[in-house]
């Protein structure tokens, strides 16, 4: 790996330390997660407390990537796809109220549409 990646992806995750001191998910409000990488996305709804997550969702999964096709997670469309299902896994859960984690990411693009979408079916951050 080229240095300059490795140090793209150190920076990252100082940017995400930086959150998750601030943002943690408890019973009543658990922490939406997000995790982009170049061709995929995945959201998970994470209770910190019990350690346990509650609903998860991402574009490797056979439901989204049949739907997808050859883009997968890598677009908007992919990210929206996986917010919406991500929404109706966690209502099944009982889940209505989160904080976000953007993971040290920029909130644009995949990520912004992920949360925007989430917003729009209902969840509330």
């Amino acid at each position: 790996m080229p240095q300059t990646m490795n140090r793209e992806r150190a920076l990252r995750i100082r940017r995400h330390d930086r959150v998750r001191a601030k943002v943690s998910g408890t019973p009543e409000r658990p922490r939406l997660a997000v995790y982009r990488s170049n061709k995929h996305i995945s959201a998970q709804i994470i209770d910190d407390k019990s350690g346990r997550t509650l609903a998860a969702a991402s574009s490797t999964e056979p439901e989204l990537r049949d739907r997808l096709g050859a883009t997968g997670g890598g677009n908007v469309t992919g990210a929206e796809a996986v917010g919406r299902l991500l929404v109706t896994r966690a209502k099944a859960a009982g889940v209505s109220r989160v904080v976000f984690d953007r993971g040290g990411f920029a909130y644009h693009g995949r990520v912004a549409a992920l949360a925007e979408i989430a917003r729009n079916e209902g969840l509330e951050f």
